[in-house]
């Protein structure tokens, strides 16, 4: 899965401990979901959105072969 946490993030000006802390998650955490290491809980998807005033799925794209 694609996800456009890393572009948004650096656009804000935000690190990655500054995302963390706003979402209630290590730094480690966000590292790990930028890589596509981790995929979030729902929870965190949402936060994640409301944080940045996005959808969901504007932030996390669902690749084309894992669709099928």
């Amino acid at each position: 899965m694609k996800n456009l946490v890393r572009e948004l993030r650096t656009a804000g000006g935000l690190s990655q401990a500054d995302l963390g802390d706003a979402l209630g998650v290590s730094r480690q955490t966000i590292i790990a979901i930028e890589r596509g290491r981790y995929l979030p809980s729902l929870p965190l998807a949402l936060g994640m959105a409301r944080f940045f005033s996005m959808a969901i799925e504007d932030i996390f794209v669902l690749d084309e072969k894992e669709a099928r």
